[in-house]
């Protein structure tokens, strides 16, 4: 069984390509590049290296642009 450091990058078979973000002896897990986030048993967990590069991934919106937003009204459901 092979531990995987923090900020390695690794394919999954079904989830395809991540960055481990954190590991220990009990669980990993891997920020996929999907956006998802999972966390795996670490010795059931069957990973790769790859050497894949990284997604270019947009800059999260400002603050000032979050508060530029209409807030989102809830609406009644219809009896």
């Amino acid at each position: 069984m092979e531990f995987f450091r923090k900020d390695t990058r690794v394919a999954h078979a079904q989830l395809g390509l991540g960055v481990v973000i954190e590991a220990n002896r009990r669980y990993t897990t891997i920020a996929f590049d999907d956006g998802a986030v999972r966390k795996f048993v670490t010795e059931l967990v069957r990973l790769e290296r790859s050497a894949g590069p990284r997604p270019v991934s947009a800059a999260p919106p400002s603050a000032r642009s979050r508060r530029l937003q209409p807030p989102v009204k809830a609406q009644k459901a219809a009896s």
